[in-house]
């Protein structure tokens, strides 16, 4: 194959990762795991992906690609696809402004500076000064179900001594049948240690080999835990936050919707589980998908044979106990809930439905953050999204901690 040729294709490769960061698409059936991925990667790295682009173009160049027409219309299709990239960019940055009215909108005002276009660069360092990571504590026994190191989680907290400080559980996603802790929730944990939490990832057990409530129990598991030892961690056991992406989400969410159900804590039904505040990221909230918005997209063939291992006919009770938007009560504490826009596997509609009857039941502030062109999981490594989204938890979490202080 000529270099000409390969060039062309190459930038076909580049202009089709370019044009998933740039379109919404959804319901793709078998290919809909790859569109996300290459949407996943180039919207929240598009500089990266120029970068990679002009290295190949620097390097046919110099091997002759433009010399015939298929390079020279590879030349086109690589600089529509820069183009491309640079849109995908400017729209990142145009995010601020959508967090900064959302914040407004719910009385709070972020200390933050502006977030730099160049955030991200390094997106998977995740070190910050004066922070420090303690791994796999164990916060209880090992269950059936457990095939190893799913009653662990880590602490992520300042190296300086404190007592009192604010605590955050984060809680991973994965389908309910995959995922660790150290895989998710970074950004936030790490904003929120170097300025004074103490933040807690926990693990839990995972389908098959557990069947759900497994994955809600341990979560439950672990909070107790938390609120029991959070002393030794410097942290103040009467303010716990919960957070999570995708299952995490839901699993947030539900923690922070059944708090003492004692449904969900079998054998420690005494036990304190109650959260102060909850930012669930991209979560499932109705497991029932009771607004037909999933379509052939349904997650019920899914769940029913591999996470309840049975369907909603035979045991709706349990299935609409796991839905957190058939449990949306008064007592609900504050939530501010983050979803993009382009998400192709928990649609935004999904959120929204969701925050609609946060706000007509809770009393509690309802925040939601929309985040343009965001697609799952976007907040995993650095980005400008992800930055932009952090410090919006970051400031929330920050406001219910000072009006819980204020109470106190």
């Amino acid at each position: 194959m000529t270099s000409p040729i390969l060039f062309l294709l190459v930038s076909l490769v580049g202009a089709a990762f370019t044009a998933s960061a740039l379109v919404r698409v959804r319901r793709l059936g078998p290919v809909n795991l790859p569109y996300f991925l290459a949407a996943w990667i180039t919207g929240e790295m598009p500089l990266h992906h120029l970068a990679w682009q002009a290295v190949a173009t620097l390097a046919f160049g110099a091997f002759g690609a433009f010399e015939e027409p298929a390079g020279l219309l590879g030349l086109a299709i690589t600089f529509a696809s820069w183009a491309g990239l640079l849109a995908v960019h400017g729209k990142a940055l145009t995010a601020e402004r959508a967090t900064g009215a959302v914040l407004a909108e719910g009385g709070i005002r972020s200390g933050d500076d502006r977030v730099s276009p160049w955030h991200g660069v390094r997106p998977f360092s995740m070190k910050r000064e004066g922070v420090e990571t303690l791994r796999n504590v164990t916060y209880g026994e090992s269950l059936p179900g457990d095939k190893g190191g799913r009653n662990r989680l880590d602490v992520v907290r300042p190296v300086a001594s404190g007592t009192g400080r604010p605590a955050l559980l984060q809680i991973h996603g994965g389908g309910w049948v995959i995922g660790e802790k150290e895989q998710q929730g970074q950004p936030l944990m790490h904003h929120m240690a170097e300025r004074g939490w103490v933040c807690f990832a926990s693990n839990y057990r995972l389908s098959p080999k557990a069947t759900f409530p497994a994955q809600i129990v341990d979560v439950k598991r672990a909070l107790a835990w938390i609120r029991e030892h959070a002393e030794e961690y410097g942290a103040d056991p009467n303010y716990i936050a919960v957070t999570g992406g995708s299952a995490g989400g839901h699993l947030s969410a539900l923690t922070a919707l059944s708090q003492n159900d004692p449904l969900f804590q079998p054998g420690f039904e005494d036990a304190d589980t109650r959260v102060a505040a909850c930012v669930p990221f991209y979560g499932v909230y109705d497991l029932m998908d009771r607004s037909g918005l999933r379509g052939n997209m349904s997650m019920e063939p899914f769940l029913a044979d591999r996470v309840f291992k049975c369907t909603p006919d035979e045991n709706r009770e349990l299935w609409e106990a796991a839905s957190p938007l058939a449990r949306v009560q008064p007592e609900a504490p504050p939530f501010l809930v983050i979803q993009g826009t382009h998400d192709s596997l928990v649609f935004v509609e999904e959120a929204r439905v969701f925050v609609e009857a946060l706000r007509e039941k809770s009393q509690s502030p309802v925040l939601y953050l929309e985040v343009e062109g965001a697609q799952h999981a976007f907040d995993t490594f650095h980005s400008v999204r992800s930055a932009l989204a952090v410090r919006a938890a970051g400031a929330f979490l920050e406001d219910t901690h000072r009006r819980y202080l204020d109470r106190s």
